[in-house]
C-alpha cells in the first residue's frame, strides 16, 4: 500500500465519487481502444438511490466496459487476489472496490456491499462469481439478490457480450442495460433469493443476446425494441448535488 501511505487518496478526500470522473477520463479511451464498443439503454440506470448492478462475466475487459458505459460510480465487489496486487489493487480500492473471497461465504463482503447500497450507491457484481469459459451467461449466485432484497433496493441487470476478447484479439464488444428490477414482493429468505436469481438470470440472458445481435448488426443506433445506443459516459468533474457522499466503508478501505 505504498501509494496510499504517501497520502495520495487525500487529494480527492478519499471519496470514490470524486475520483471516478477523473479516472474514467483516463481509463475509458484505453478501454475503447482495446475493445471498440457501445452500450444500449444507458438511460435505464437510475441516477439516484442505492442499487445493485448485476452483470454476466465473459472476459477481462468487462469491468472496464461496465464502468465506461454506466452513468453512476460503481463500487465493485472484486476478488481479494486482485485487490492484493501492488499498485493495481490500490487504484481499484480508490474507486470504491472492496474484496470478496471467492469460493466461500464472505459475510464481511456482503455486509460492506449492503452498507454501500444502503448509503445510496451502486454496488457492482458479476453474478456468476467468475468468468464463463463457454461464452454463455452462467447460473446466478444469490449474492446480488440477497443484497437487493435485504436493503430494499432495485437490481439493474446488464448483459455483456465480450466472449473471445483478449489483448491479442481486440474485437468489438457490447452491453445492454435492462430496466431496474424491483424484488419487493419476494421473501427476504433463501426461497426469495432463489426466485430472484431465476428472474435475474433470465433477464441477463435476454440482454446478452441483444448485445450479441447489436454487434452482428454493426451497432445500429437503435435495437428492434427501441433501445438506443450510447457511447462513453463522462460525468461532470464537479459533484452534482444529487450524488451522495462517499460510503463510509469505501473511505475506510481507501485510507
Amino acid at each position: 500500500m505504498f501509494l496510499t501511505k504517501l497520502g495520495i487518496p487525500k487529494l480527492w478526500r478519499e471519496d470514490p465519487e470524486i475520483f471516478w470522473p477523473y479516472a474514467r477520463r483516463l481509463a475509458t479511451p484505453v478501454t475503447f481502444w482495446l475493445a471498440p464498443s457501445y452500450g444500449y439503454g444507458l438511460e435505464r440506470v437510475p441516477m439516484t438511490g442505492g442499487g445493485v448492478i448485476a452483470a454476466n462475466h465473459l472476459s477481462a475487459i468487462d469491468p472496464s466496459l461496465l464502468g465506461s458505459l454506466c452513468p453512476r460510480t460503481i463500487y465493485y465487489m472484486a476478488k481479494a487476489e486482485l485487490l492484493a496486487m501492488p499498485v493495481v489493487g490500490e487504484v481499484l480500492t480508490w474507486t470504491g472496490a472492496f474484496p470478496v473471497r471467492r469460493g466461500e461465504g464472505d459475510r464481511e463482503a456482503l455486509r460492506q456491499a449492503r452498507e454501500v447500497a444502503r448509503e445510496g450507491h451502486m454496488v457492482g457484481l458479476f453474478v456468476e462469481g467468475t468468468r464463463q469459459p463457454f461464452g454463455h451467461p452462467g447460473a446466478v449466485r444469490p449474492g446480488a439478490t440477497m443484497i437487493a432484497l435485504q436493503e430494499g433496493v432495485p437490481i439493474i441487470p446488464c448483459g455483456i457480450y465480450s466472449f473471445g476478447w483478449t489483448r491479442n484479439n481486440r474485437m468489438p464488444c457490447a452491453l445492454v442495460w435492462g430496466n431496474p428490477i424491483d424484488l419487493g414482493g419476494l421473501p427476504r429468505a433463501g426461497r426469495g433469493y432463489k426466485q430472484a436469481a431465476e428472474i435475474l438470470g433470465k433477464e441477463i440472458v435476454r440482454l446478452w443476446r441483444q448485445a450479441g445481435e447489436a454487434i452482428a448488426a454493426g451497432f445500429p443506433e437503435e435495437l428492434p425494441d427501441g433501445t438506443r445506443r450510447s457511447g462513453a459516459h463522462y460525468p461532470p468533474l464537479r459533484r452534482a448535488p444529487i450524488i451522495p457522499s462517499s460510503s463510509t466503508s469505501a473511505k475506510k478501505a481507501a485510507a
